[in-house]
């Protein structure tokens, strides 16, 4: 290990922290042994439903080695987006929080990039590639394995101190710095994710049917929801919170001091009514910078016409 591994190990928590990351942990870059089976297993039960770019660059999923030449350390982070404000359920259609204003894939983006500039600065140039949700980054396994949190049973990142309301990101580098450890799993004998899906998507500890569940029915899933869903989606047109909402740990949950996360004022005025109305040029003006924008007007309004039928 170089000497100054720990030193920047120490410089780029405290940049992340200035940055206004909420956690920062540190893992070596190497093959995900622990997670290829449980990977390989949950393919072959199709859990992934109509997402088949899961099944895409297997090894590279696996191996951050394959993804950013020459890298030795994965650097997780984590960006708090729990809302101050929820906007209002009432004679309304819900949306899952993180969607409630600027696409998060871009402002974490801009942060990340920001931040390796400054680090660039003061360490001297290094190979790095930044990921926000995007590239085949398993990053729950890794912020698990560089201790932000544990995978809790709805199989999202848990922290003690914050629940799990937050956004994960990566740097894969080529720096050599000192690795954390994994922290211990604290849902003991809980099961109110489990039991609060209204769609039996939690199929067992940590495992989730992704067909079954109704972020990927209003987001992922591009042909027509089926009727499984009928009944069952409770008002949910874009996402859905509800393992998240039950979760013991997110009473912890404090609101972000990110402007940009700050719930979009158009959505504070809809209703049910103005949701069965929506045009497609609404749709461009509300949702123009929102991760909303990736289910497109077609499909919102298949999802909302489909909440529609189903309250009939």
């Amino acid at each position: 290990m170089n000497a100054g591994a720990e030193k920047y190990s120490e410089l780029i928590k405290s940049k992340a922290k200035s940055f206004g990351f909420q956690s920062c942990g540190i893992s070596r870059a190497d093959f995900l042994e622990e997670d290829a089976p449980h990977l390989e297993k949950w393919l072959k039960n199709n859990y992934n439903g109509e997402m088949k770019y899961m099944e895409n660059h297997f090894d590279k999923r696996l191996d951050p080695r394959l993804l950013v030449e020459g890298s030795k350390s994965v650097i997780s982070l984590s960006y708090n987006y729990f809302p101050e404000e929820k906007i209002s359920i009432l004679e309304n259609f819900k949306i899952s929080k993180y969607a409630y204003a600027e696409d998060y894939h871009e402002v974490i983006k801009e942060i990340l990039r920001e931040m390796v500039a400054e680090l660039q600065e003061e360490i001297g140039e290094f190979g790095f590639r930044v990921f926000v949700d995007s590239a085949p980054v398993m990053e729950r396994a890794w912020a698990k394995k560089s201790g932000i949190g544990w995978v809790g049973k709805n199989a999202n990142l848990i922290t003690k101190q914050s629940g799990s309301f937050y956004f994960l990101a990566e740097i894969i580098c080529d720096l050599e710095l000192i690795p954390d450890h994994a922290t211990t799993d604290h849902c003991g004998s809980c099961r109110k994710c489990i039991d609060a899906c209204p769609t039996d998507a939690i199929v067992s500890e940590k495992i989730i049917d992704g067909s079954r569940c109704i972020s990927y029915a209003t987001i992922e899933l591009k042909n027509e929801i089926p009727d499984y869903f009928k009944n069952k989606m409770e008002d949910w047109m874009f996402g859905c919170d509800i393992c998240q909402d039950v979760c013991p740990w997110n009473r912890f949950s404090a609101p972000n001091k990110q402007s940009r996360f700050q719930p979009n004022e158009a959505l504070k005025n809809f209703k049910k009514g103005e949701w069965k109305e929506l045009t497609q040029e609404i749709f461009s003006e509300i949702f123009r910078k929102s991760p909303v924008k990736r289910t497109k007007f077609a499909g919102l309004k298949r999802n909302i016409e489909f909440l529609q039928k189903s309250s009939d």
